[in-house]
C-alpha cells in the first residue's frame, strides 16, 4: 500500500496590524468627560450634514476649559444657554396658554381659578426642568453629593419661602380670601391696613388703599394674625356715623333729620334702610349713631360719612338744630389774694381814666 500523503502545511497567519483602518480614521477620544451629552449629539449630528457647520462647531468646541476631569468648551455653553432659554421660553408660554384656557371657564370661582393657575404653573416649571434636564444629559447620581446642603439651605434659608407658598395655597383651597374681597389686617404694632385684594401671588397678597398704595402681605401674615374681612359671606357692610345735638333741641326732629340725610347719599342701600340709635347722654350733647348700610365697600366709607354729616348739617341749620361744641366755666374763688389783685387792677384803671379826662 502506498503510504498517505502528509497533510499541508497551513500558511503562516499575518502578525496582527497595530491598529486597523477604521480605528485610524476614527477621531480621538476628547480628553475628560463634557458638561452636556446633547452638545455631544448636535455636534455629530450637524458635521454629518454640513462641513461648514461642522467646522464652525468643531472650533468653537476647540476652545475648552478642562477642570479636573470635566471638560466645558465653547460650544458646550452655547447649546446649554440654548437649551435653557428654549426651556423656559416654552413653559412660560403654555403658563400663559393655560391661564388664558382657564379664565375662559366660567363655572370655576376666583379663588378656585387662582388655585388652579398656581398649580398648573409650578406643573409646568417642574416638568420643564424635568425636561431640560433630559435634554441636557445631565447625571442626577452625580448631584447626590449636594443633596444634604440643599435639604438643609431648604430648612433654613428657605422655610419662609416655603411656608408662604404653603399657606397661600390654604387660603386658596378653604376660600377665606379671594381676589375682590376688601380686608382689614392689623400687624403685630396694632397698625391697620385697609384695602381690596387684587392678586394673590405665591410667596404674598397684594392689597390696593383707597389712595392707591399697594401693599404686599407675605401669606403667613394672613395664617397668624387677625384678619377682617368685609366681604366674605356678604358684599353688605353696615357703617356708623356719630352725631351729637343740644339738649334743648327736639330729639325726634333731630332722629328724622338723620334719616333723611342718610337715604339722601347715593351709595347708601335703600334695604336694609338706615336706622338712628340713641348712644347716650353725654358731657355736652345728646349722641346718636346712624347706621347705613353699603355694598362697594372698596369705593370707601370716609366720603359716605362726609355725603352724610354735610347733608345733615344743611337740614340742622334750616331746623335750628344746634350742634354744641364743649363750653368751660371759670369759677374763681374769693380770697385775700384775688380781692388784692382786683383792688390794683381797679386802681390801675382808675388812673387811666384820670389821665384821659385830664387830657
Amino acid at each position: 500500500m502506498t503510504p498517505a500523503a502528509p497533510a499541508p502545511t497551513p500558511p503562516p497567519e499575518p502578525a496582527p496590524a497595530t491598529a486597523s483602518a477604521d480605528q485610524a480614521a476614527a477621531p480621538p477620544e476628547s480628553e475628560g468627560e463634557t458638561v452636556s451629552q446633547a452638545a455631544d449629539g448636535i455636534r455629530e449630528a450637524v458635521a454629518g450634514r454640513s462641513e461648514t457647520v461642522g467646522g464652525v462647531v468643531e472650533t468653537l468646541d476647540a476652545w475648552a476649559l478642562k477642570v479636573g476631569d470635566m471638560r466645558v468648551s465653547l460650544w458646550d455653553a452655547l447649546v446649554v444657554v440654548l437649551v435653557v432659554v428654549g426651556v423656559i421660553a416654552a413653559a412660560w408660554f403654555f403658563s400663559k396658554l393655560a391661564h388664558a384656557g382657564l379664565r375662559r371657564i366660567t363655572r370655576l370661582e376666583p379663588s378656585q381659578r387662582v388655585l388652579a393657575e398656581k398649580l398648573i404653573t409650578l406643573g409646568v416649571w417642574a416638568l420643564a426642568i424635568l425636561i431640560g434636564i433630559d435634554l441636557l444629559g445631565i447625571d442626577l447620581t452625580a448631584l447626590a453629593v449636594f443633596s444634604g446642603a440643599f435639604g438643609l439651605a431648604i430648612g433654613f434659608g428657605l422655610q419662609k419661602t416655603f411656608g408662604n407658598l404653603i399657606a397661600g395655597i390654604i387660603l386658596l383651597l378653604d376660600k377665606s380670601i379671594k381676589p375682590g374681597d376688601v380686608i382689614a389686617v392689623a400687624d403685630q404694632a396694632g397698625n391697620s391696613t385697609f384695602g381690596e385684594i387684587r392678586r394673590i401671588g405665591i410667596r404674598a397678597v397684594s392689597i390696593t388703599t383707597r389712595d392707591q398704595k399697594e401693599y404686599l402681605i407675605p401669606n403667613e401674615n394672613l395664617m397668624i394674625n387677625q384678619v377682617e374681612n368685609w366681604s366674605y359671606s356678604s358684599r353688605n357692610v353696615r357703617m356708623q356715623i356719630p352725631v351729637g345735638v343740644s339738649y334743648n333741641c327736639d330729639i325726634k326732629l333731630a332722629e328724622k333729620l338723620m334719616l333723611e340725610a342718610a337715604k339722601k347719599a347715593k351709595r347708601v342701600l335703600v334695604s336694609p334702610p338706615p336706622v338712628v340709635w340713641l348712644d347716650q347722654y353725654g358731657a355736652s350733647s345728646v349722641d346718636f349713631i346712624i347706621h347705613c348700610w353699603i355694598t362697594d365697600p372698596e369705593r370707601g366709607i370716609g366720603n359716605i360719612r362726609s355725603e352724610v354729616l354735610k347733608a345733615l348739617w344743611d337740614l340742622f341749620q334750616e331746623h335750628d338744630i344746634e350742634i354744641p361744641f364743649p363750653q368751660r366755666d371759670i369759677n374763681l374763688r374769693n380770697n385775700a389774694q384775688f380781692e388784692q389783685l382786683i383792688a390794683a387792677i381797679a386802681q390801675r384803671l382808675d388812673g387811666q381814666r384820670d389821665s384821659g379826662e385830664r387830657s
